[in-house]
């Protein structure tokens, strides 16, 4: 039966990588790779000579079948991290099952497990954004749901657009949201910045910044629970307050109107 092996590489440090994912390079019959040339360094680093394909967003269609036919174990490289996360692995992992190909995926290097450690945020619960739309009404969805997620999100952005991202978020969010940004992981330059939303977005803006980069935005806070309706309504109308004056006093402390009218009912003047 044939196999598709996708392979983490290093995000920076080439000491990174598992003797397990060298020994299915070496294996593999054939390696694909987003690019040729920066895997081909990549392998030649570690004295592996192997047959290099090139599979990358805009060869899928039309390659992927082909090499997964031809190729009884084809391992899979990317850029940089763990296939399948913000690039096309994911694409050939569903192309490889409809055909009926093994899968195994090894575990290894991914940017975005390092940076939300690093940003001193909850990490029990989270999300990974990948990248937020570049614009329109997707992107400013995204940025909502962000801002009113009560787990921690995770985020790729490039460069360039980081510092008007960060500015989207600290709108979004609210100035205070505490966030941080982190460059360059693993490698000679590695960065993480911590503080406000604001604080970030006003410091990218006048320093600028350079290599890949992961954000971490916190949590928005959990809404305090509210009292059942009965039970606080029970609680007023031992106060004297009933009938109507109870309806309308459950809905100023925000109990639908209809559990509100409900609940005054028990309690008549």
């Amino acid at each position: 039966m044939s196999r598709l092996s996708l392979v983490p590489t290093p995000i920076g440090n080439l000491g990174d990588i598992t003797a397990r994912a060298l020994e299915v390079l070496r294996a593999a019959d054939a390696v694909a790779a987003e690019d040729t040339r920066r895997s081909g360094f990549l392998l030649a680093h570690f004295g592996i000579r192997a047959r290099l394909e090139r599979l990358d967003a805009h060869t899928m269609d039309a390659r992927a079948p082909a090499l997964l036919q031809r190729y009884e174990h084809l391992a899979f490289v990317t850029d940089a991290g763990t296939p399948g996360i913000s690039d096309p692995g994911a694409e050939l992992v569903k192309r490889a099952v409809a055909m009926g190909v093994a899968v195994e995926v090894l575990p290894g290097a991914t940017a975005f497990v390092p940076a939300l450690v690093l940003s001193c945020l909850p990490t029990a619960r989270f999300t990974f954004e990948g990248f937020l739309p570049r614009k329109g009404s997707d992107r400013q969805r995204r940025l909502q749901a962000i801002a009113s997620s009560t787990a921690t999100s995770v985020l790729y952005e490039a460069p360039v657009r980081l510092g008007a991202t960060l500015a989207q978020l600290a709108e979004a969010c609210g100035p205070d949201r505490p966030a941080s940004v982190s460059r360059e992981l693993t490698k000679r330059f590695e960065t993480t910045l911590r503080g406000s939303l604001h604080e970030l977005a006003a410091r990218i803006a006048e320093q600028g910044v350079k290599g890949e980069v992961v954000v971490v935005i916190a949590p928005a806070e959990a809404a305090p629970e509210r009292a059942p309706a009965a039970e606080t309504a029970a609680a007023l109308a031992g106060a004297g307050v009933r009938g109507a004056r109870l309806r309308s006093a459950l809905e100023a402390l925000g109990v639908p109107r209809n559990e509100a009218y409900a609940a005054a009912l028990d309690h008549p003047e």
